[in-house]
């Protein structure tokens, strides 16, 4: 039976102010540039191709970094049943499956859109979560799915890309030869420039992906109807995570922003530069839901 998929108004009112925060700055990055007379169109094509075939290419590229693999139904029967029975509740396609081989307890969602998805598991927390334990994780990651978080983020960071490439610009053409009294002031003034909208821009983006967290723990209670399984899930994985050699979490570190707890939580000096929400706030905000819903 599928279940009513009511709004969280304050939480998406924050991500749209951050996503407003986000394009004036962007906006005000090219007119800088516009104004100084900088020409982007080649660095714009380059840094387009790249974020078109992160876009349209991203589960494949997040299975091959990841080594995981897709299985089929028969191959693993019980996975495929609680996808496509969550699928039902949710309203969703039900995406490709697969499973990466690691003692990691973690879960990731990828794909451009809810019709070209993968939801991804790895066999370390197939082992140490109990069946409604994983079918609140694997709602989590739907939620991401039916969010579409892949694309927001894509969006998101695709002008922060660009301001990265553009400080890479800078450095190696400034230092090049030739006479440049007279652009030097300038070219240090949008070097700067560049940095100040990067740094903001990247925190910013953080911003909106530890609120796309948020929303997928709100997702998965609302999927399964018991907050408490998450939150119990959640409190598990943090608690193996701690156990796991640190060989073996710097193997999948890159992958951070994907998994549902990052698999190294001290990568991040503040709470500001994190993309995830402290595993803390998320339960309590779980414990809330589940009193509510009592």
């Amino acid at each position: 039976m599928k279940r009513k998929w009511e709004r969280d108004l304050g939480l998406q009112g924050r991500m749209i102010f951050t996503m407003f925060l986000l394009a004036a700055v962007y906006l005000f990055f090219l007119a800088f540039l516009s104004y100084n007379g900088t020409p982007p169109v080649v660095m714009m094509l380059f840094v387009g191709s790249f974020m078109a075939i992160q876009y349209f290419y991203s589960d494949k590229l997040v299975l091959w970094s990841t080594g995981a693999h897709i299985v089929s139904e028969s191959e693993s029967p019980q996975l495929h049943g609680m996808i496509t029975r969550l699928c039902a509740i949710a309203d969703l396609p039900k995406p490709q499956v697969a499973i990466v081989r690691t003692d990691v307890p973690n879960a990731f969602a990828t794909g451009r859109n809810q019709n070209n998805a993968v939801v991804a598991v790895t066999t370390g927390i197939m082992d140490k979560l109990s069946a409604a334990e994983l079918e609140a994780v694997l709602a989590h990651e739907l939620t991401h799915i039916k969010n579409r978080d892949m694309a927001v983020m894509t969006i998101a960071s695709f002008l922060s890309t660009l301001a990265f490439y553009f400080v890479r610009y800078i450095l190696y053409f400034g230092n090049m030869g030739g006479d440049r009294k007279k652009e030097g002031g300038g070219i240090v003034l949008i070097w700067l420039v560049s940095i100040a909208v990067w740094i903001i821009s990247f925190i910013l983006i953080r911003a909106l992906s530890r609120y796309r967290e948020y929303a997928a723990d709100r997702g998965s209670a609302i999927i399964t109807g018991q907050p408490s399984d998450l939150a119990s899930a959640l409190m598990k994985i943090s608690g193996v995570m701690a156990r796991v050699p640190s060989e073996d979490l710097r193997t999948v570190e890159g992958m951070n922003a994907f998994f549902i707890i990052p698999a190294i939580s001290g990568s991040s000096i503040m709470d500001l530069f994190s993309t995830h929400p402290s595993v803390e706030k998320r339960i309590a905000k779980l414990e809330k839901m589940q009193q509510d819903m009592a």
